[in-house]
């Protein structure tokens, strides 16, 4: 073909046709370079049919500068574009960029230059150097990355060089990965966990699209399941991805590989220097990447050779992605996994209600693990009714959870606090004159950490240091914590019992792979006693020794406007205390609630799972709600206000007059400033029935927005905020 049709990465443009200069030869996929303007911009050659283009002479066409040497996106990787860009309304080229490495990684391996601690012990450090020098004690990584690492200027650290504190490293981009073993330790798997396996196995080994539920319980063994599959697919010479909700999970799924496989899995996500992104990515694409474990964002990379997919904590609102292209990686792994042909796992001990929806209708195969590997018994929960147990005033841990705890630190067992909530307390005010301390850039308050000594807001990141006096009347010691974070349960436990051994674990604190290593090594020594933590804690971890789980306020999930608040709730909640009892010693699980006779929390003390999915079920088909109906969101935006609300106003007025589908609002937002932004949010709920997609597309495509409007799709939204 001399002509070939591009789709482009420009925010304005989306497709371009060019001329394909004699000699130059290219494929649908195929990655190429083109002119646009003075500039050069990178472009996917893509079918002309399947991407609508404005008609341009041929003599008017510009020729292709270069193609870039990788291999092209194979047709079910464009397939995968495509319908992505549709399902969710979003740019095609914005999905399209979800695939590519870096621009380095195109181009080429080669070497790059690294830096790391020569080892040298200079006589006089200057504060900042020798913090530089404690943080980056094992890091090898550019200087910018080191900078960010260690917290300091990148002129710091190029000083570091010039006095023979850092050197440099040659590092090839396209070394060889280890080699995984099928083989390398065979697991001794139970009756039931072998039966499961075989079903896994069978379906790598014949190929083809196969949607499985893994549904087992906590500690019953789903991930020993699935390793089966994940050795089949290396057998077979075939390419495995592995999806984690959470990169804190990555490092225990890495203990747990290596030991069954012999050699670490490949790594994608946020968190992975740029230079082993570089080396990753062109891995995958050639297809020498056996096994990649990566957060959602790893999707839709590449591959050469994909022979299983698999979605572990499948039911976690983590694979939700909330800005960008809003794209549930659950659900668009398992039209990967049509797409490519191949089997996909979803696995979780509390399934998502669609999930289960899709199983019963058949379109899933599932699989039940219904019992604990090894003969461990599932743990009792008690509910703690705050009405009657009433804790001391100023403290939350209420007697019955006190003597408990008392217990097991008397035995020498771990014990697990949770509340999902970061910090010491949520709001902070002033006694004298009822300040409360909000952040600027968004209708939230700042939350008090007592650990960092600032007020911080979880939504934008703003922080401040906390004052010691306040801002309004300038009286000092006045300022109060109201409500309970993790931070303040932490001071409770060592007032209440001052020679535990005690350890908070959220996404402040451990806020990298080495850190998580940290604690997860000195809870399986038994060097902590209670740990007292958010959601980073409620799966994925196994401490034969924690036999009490203690959640704090159950009923901190049922607040808010979350219309999946009660099934969250559940599953948070199952998920934690999944943690007690996983070894030889029974468990017991404690839920403190002042709402004991809430479906969800009467559920989880009746262990009752399919009565609460029923009713749950019940709920939603009355409601019309997912799976038995459809949602949408509209987010409108502005840094000004009124222009947000007439923008607002102009999608309401326009709104679809149709039968199967129902527009609520426009209404602020719950969050109605975020980042610097008023928002206002417009709820669809619709029937199976409607095409929701070509109706919100027709409805904004007769409106012109102010230039500083923001107007965002949600196609099956979870946040509501």
């Amino acid at each position: 073909m001399s002509r070939v049709r591009l789709l482009v990465f420009n925010p304005v443009l989306q497709v371009l046709d060019y001329r394909l200069p004699s000699g130059m030869a290219t494929d649908f996929g195929q990655l190429v370079i083109a002119p646009l303007g003075p500039r050069q911009v990178l472009g996917i050659v893509w079918e002309p049919e399947r991407l609508a283009g404005t008609e341009v002479p041929d003599s008017k066409l510009r020729p292709i500068l270069e193609v870039l040497p990788v291999p092209a996106f194979s047709k079910a990787l464009r397939s995968l574009i495509e319908w992505t860009a549709d399902y969710y309304v979003a740019p095609m080229n914005a999905v399209a960029r979800m695939a590519l490495g870096s621009m380095a990684a195109l181009r080429g391996g080669g070497t790059t230059t690294e830096y790391r601690l020569s080892g040298l012990e200079p006589k006089r450090l200057t504060p900042q150097r020798a913090a530089a020098m404690d943080a980056l004690h094992g890091e090898q990584a550019s200087i910018r990355e080191l900078a960010e690492l260690a917290s300091v200027s990148e002129g710091v650290l190029r000083g570091m060089l010039g006095s023979g504190i850092l050197e440099p490293v040659t590092v090839d981009l396209d070394r060889p990965y280890l080699r995984a073993r099928a083989d390398y330790a065979q697991p001794e798997l139970s009756d039931l966990q072998q039966a499961a396996a075989d079903q896994l196995v069978s379906a790598v080994r014949q190929g083809g699209f196969t949607p499985f539920l893994l549904d087992g319980v906590t500690g019953s063994g789903k991930t020993e399941c699935y390793f089966e599959a994940i050795a089949e697919a290396i057998r077979q010479q075939r390419q495995v991805l592995v999806l984690l909700p959470e990169i804190a999970l990555t490092e225990n799924f890495l203990r747990r590989f290596e030991a069954r496989f012999g050699v670490p899995p490949l790594l994608w996500h946020s968190s992975v220097k740029q230079s082993e992104r570089r080396r990753a990515w062109r891995a995958i694409v050639s297809g020498e990447a056996q096994v990649v474990v990566g957060a959602r964002s790893a999707l839709f990379m590449p591959f050469g050779a994909l022979g299983l997919i698999v979605v572990d904590e499948a039911h976690e609102v983590s694979f939700k992605q909330d800005d960008g292209v809003r794209y549930n990686a659950r659900d668009v792994a398992v039209i990967r996994a049509r797409f490519e042909a191949v089997p996909v796992i979803l696995a979780s001990a509390t399934p998502a209600l669609e999930s289960l929806q899709l199983a019963e209708a058949g379109v899933y195969t599932k699989i039940d693990l219904p019992a604990r590997y090894g003969g461990a018994e599932l743990p009792a929960v008690r509910v703690i009714d705050l009405r009657k147990d009433v804790p001391e005033r100023g403290r939350w841990l209420a007697p019955p959870l006190v003597a408990e705890l008392t217990g097991r630190l008397a035995k020498g067992e771990q014990s697990l606090l949770f509340l999902n909530r970061r910090g010491y307390a949520p709001l902070t005010l002033c006694r004298h004159c009822g300040y409360r301390f909000q952040c600027p850039n968004c209708s939230a308050w700042l939350v008090e950490h007592r650990l960092s000594k600032r007020l911080a807001c979880h939504h934008c990141g703003h922080e401040m240091p906390t004052p010691e006096v306040c801002p309004e009347c300038h009286e000092g010691d006045c300022l109060v914590a109201c409500g309970p974070g993790v931070e303040r349960i932490a001071d409770e436990v060592r007032e209440l019992f001052p020679n535990a051994r005690l350890a908070v674990v959220t996404s402040d604190t451990l806020n990298s792979p080495e850190k998580i290593a940290q604690f997860v090594a000195a809870a399986e020594q038994r060097e902590i006693d209670v740990i007292v933590g958010t959601q980073l804690v409620t799966k994925g971890y196994h401490f034969p020794e924690l036999t009490l789980v203690g959640v704090i306020d159950a009923d901190l999930g049922l607040e808010g406007g979350d219309l999946r608040a009660a099934e969250r709730t559940y599953q948070q909640i199952a998920q934690v205390s999944g943690r007690a009892g996983r070894g030889e010693k029974p468990g017991e699980v404690l839920i403190q609630t002042r709402h004991p006779e809430a479906a969800v929390i009467a559920a989880l003390a009746a262990g009752d799972r399919d009565a609460f999915y029923a009713a749950e079920a019940e709920g939603r088909k009355d409601a019309g709600a997912p799976p038995f109906g459809r949602w949408a969101a509209i987010i409108v935006s502005s840094e000004d206000e009124a222009e947000a609300r007439e923008a607002a106003k102009a999608i309401g007025a326009m709104a679809p007059n149709l039968p199967d589908v129902v527009v609520l609002g426009p209404a602020p937002a719950p969050l109605a400033l975020l980042r610097g932004r008023y928002r206002y949010r417009l709820l669809i709920n619709a029937r199976r029935s409607a095409q929701l997609q070509d109706v919100i597309r027709a409805w904004l495509g007769q409106l012109q927005f102010a230039q500083g409007v923001r107007v965002a799709v949600d196609i099956d939204p979870y946040s509501f905020v």
